[in-house]
């Protein structure tokens, strides 16, 4: 077996639009399994606690592969609850936390009526969605723990930038890149944009897929000359701080998963009450943003948000469904 062989295939719409799956390597695997220990100087003596679930990339490195790699526990939670949170750090001594901005939001906003001895935790790190910038200031007033925020994609194993917890921090920055990994910022023709421009992050480095499996169109697409194209909009600073600015192409992300409003709408459209659709995100505060669908109806047919929802259902994730739906009487 050679570090260049297969290992795992996550399957992910993040950069096309359509299901397809990420070939990672055992390269990308052992070289992601050093970041906890190398940036966060993770040993053996921490204990992690999981509320993300493994088969999404982040949860799986982070939880999963650093953990072991580094000889640390970690513990396992069924269900998520901000009470059952503060009782395993208190029960379970844990020092560290690597979960999406959901959770980090609702531990700030549980009422401070019961007293937890949360004196083990050290460290925690936000992924998969941005967590709003004024929640940084209020969850460090509280804990006494600043939020290390990190960047990545399933594509790149999937870790490509993370704040240091010993380094400078920047408020709206997700760092530097981690080690082994180069970033750009360039134009629609690829070429590079000067300090502070604003353009496509690209990344290449040990973390970068081997491709698509089954899909050379699909990989061609999103890799160049070794560079992967995240499709996130973003400017670097003179230090190297990456600083997300947008999205390039339509997408809704709803706690840490990508949303492509054409699934959702194709799916909508599917319904024979519905004449027309527009699925977006809608901003909300525990999860980033949620689906909202915009539906034209069929004058001939009557149908209800609750009838749209099961159609919904049956088709797509859970995550993908719509949370709102109005109707309109035609499409902006």
């Amino acid at each position: 077996m050679k570090g260049s062989d297969p290992a795992v295939i996550i399957y992910t719409s993040g950069l096309t639009g359509q299901p397809v799956g990420a070939v990672l390597t055992h390269d990308n695997l052992l070289n992601q399994s050093f970041l906890l220990q190398v940036v966060c100087g993770t040993t053996d003596q921490d204990r992690g606690l999981a509320v993300i679930p493994f088969f999404h990339s982040f949860g799986a490195v982070v939880n999963m592969l650093c953990v072991v790699r580094v000889g640390a526990s970690v513990v396992i939670m069924d269900g998520f609850s901000v009470e059952g949170i503060f009782k395993a750090i208190e029960q379970e001594k844990i020092t560290f936390i690597a979960a999406v901005p959901r959770l980090f939001i609702g531990m700030v906003m549980q009422p401070e009526d019961k007293n937890f001895d949360l004196s083990s935790l050290k460290l925690c790190i936000s992924g998969g969605a941005a967590m709003p910038l004024e929640f940084f200031p209020r969850f460090e007033a509280r804990f006494g723990i600043k939020i290390m925020e990190g960047y990545g994609l399933t594509e790149a194993s999937p870790v490509c930038a993370f704040t240091r917890p010993a380094g400078v921090h920047k408020p709206g920055s997700i760092g530097p890149v981690v080690p082994n990994v180069e970033a750009r910022v360039v134009d629609d023709a690829g070429r590079d944009l000067p300090t502070g421009g604003i353009g496509e992050l690209v990344i290449r480095g040990s973390n970068v897929m081997q491709g698509y499996y089954h899909d050379e169109a699909a990989t061609a697409a999103v890799i160049r000359n070794g560079w992967l194209y995240t499709g996130d909009l973003a400017r670097i600073d003179e230090e190297g701080f990456i600083f997300l600015t947008g999205l390039k192409k339509r997408m809704i992300i709803t706690s840490g998963f990508n949303v492509y409003p054409r699934e959702v709408e194709l799916v909508l459209n599917l319904h024979p009450a519905v004449q027309a659709s527009l699925a977006l995100g809608k901003p909300n505060l525990l999860r980033g943003e949620v689906v909202k669908a915009l539906i034209v109806k069929n004058p001939d047919i009557e149908v209800d948000n609750k009838e749209l929802v099961r159609h919904c259902r049956k088709y797509l994730s859970s995550y993908k469904v719509p949370r709102d739906i109005e109707f309109v009487e035609r499409l902006p």
